[in-house]
């Protein structure tokens, strides 16, 4: 489904590939399979209904959770450079949401005399379409929104003359596992063209304390951010889990380098989910798996990417070096 606005200049267009009946398949997929398995899991997509997205920009303002200020850090002092490597005239950037720190990367563009067009891609067709109109008024450039899931979709984004800059910020790439992040590099290298540029961010190992702080922090955001995904499945799915029966576990797993996140049922645990049909139990002490963030070292990002088909260009950290900024070409482009 494709709609353009009536102004012509800037234009805004919202391409969406999945739709409401698309979530709710992938959501019952999920919740099925992940909560009658030995080991139940859930992916961590569903923690974003309203009330989880407002717990999750509350997190990023906690003093424990370095990530998004280091990040936006790095962007404050390395845009220009970052941008005139590049030399794109279209960013796109995975998983945009509302695009809050990828302006300063727009800002440079624009400063630069570059920017044309920015493409945005998330899976919420609502958020999208609200960003779009706002850096479109904003910007006065031409805005592609693309409603899709980045394991599925990315061969939509459309091309650009010049080259596009693909921003995936967030360390969002370490909710994968390493499978997974093999999977989704590969297939971003495969739709990638010889002027395109991937800028990926990274968050980096550090002092295990630290890390299990950002995600156990001492107000609590977190553990509610954690138990918020019950609501979501009590919300969409009929059910009557109880939030208030688990608690929130975040351990440090030093052999694959990441934290994990979980819910503990703390008694016996009896739900049902009327829309699935469903009944699930939890005996005292099982947990329910609801997040991996893995941590990076330099050298592995640039193994990983080029295994992937990409070949390092340059590398940035905040002053502290929590965090990592890399931009990476095709790497069958010649020097």
């Amino acid at each position: 489904m494709t709609s353009s606005a009536d102004a012509v200049t800037p234009s805004i267009t919202v391409e969406a590939h999945i739709g409401p009946d698309d979530r709710r398949r992938a959501m019952e997929h999920d919740v099925r399979s992940g909560l009658t398995a030995p080991a139940k899991h859930l992916p961590p997509v569903w923690f974003y209904d309203e009330r989880g997205s407002i717990l999750f920009d509350e997190i990023t303002r906690l003093p424990e959770y370095y990530p998004t200020r280091a990040e936006r850090r790095i962007l404050q002092l390395h845009a220009d450079e970052i941008v005139a490597a590049a030399g794109a005239r279209t960013l796109v950037e995975l998983g945009s949401g509302t695009s809050e720190k990828t302006r300063l990367l727009l800002d440079a563009m624009q400063q630069a005399g570059l920017l044309e067009r920015m493409v945005p891609f998330d899976v919420s067709e609502e958020v999208l379409t609200a960003a779009a109109a706002d850096i479109a008024a904003t910007y006065g450039c031409e805005v592609h929104a693309v409603v899709g899931d980045f394991h599925r979709h990315l061969g939509t984004i459309p091309s650009a003359p010049g080259g596009r800059l693909v921003a995936f910020l967030g360390s969002t790439i370490g909710n994968l596992d390493p499978a997974q992040r093999a999977r989704f590099l590969a297939d971003l290298a495969a739709v990638t063209g010889p002027d395109d540029h991937l800028l990926l961010g990274t968050d980096l190992v550090k002092d295990p304390a630290r890390l299990v702080a950002a995600y156990d922090d001492a107000a609590g955001v977190t553990a509610e951010f954690n138990r918020n995904v019950l609501a979501v499945l009590n919300a969409e799915l009929d059910g009557d889990l109880d939030p208030a029966a688990f608690d929130h576990v975040a351990l440090w797993d030093p052999q694959n380098a990441w934290i994990e996140m979980r819910l503990r049922a703390t008694r016996p645990v009896s739900a049902r989910l009327a829309a699935l049909d469903l009944d699930v139990t939890f005996t005292e002490g099982e947990e329910l798996h609801t997040e991996i963030s893995s941590k990076f070292r330099p050298e592995q990002v640039g193994d990983e990417l080029a295994a992937a088909g990409f070949a390092v260009v340059a590398g940035w950290t905040d002053p502290d070096g929590d965090f990592l900024l890399t931009l990476a070409r095709p790497s069958s482009r010649p020097t």
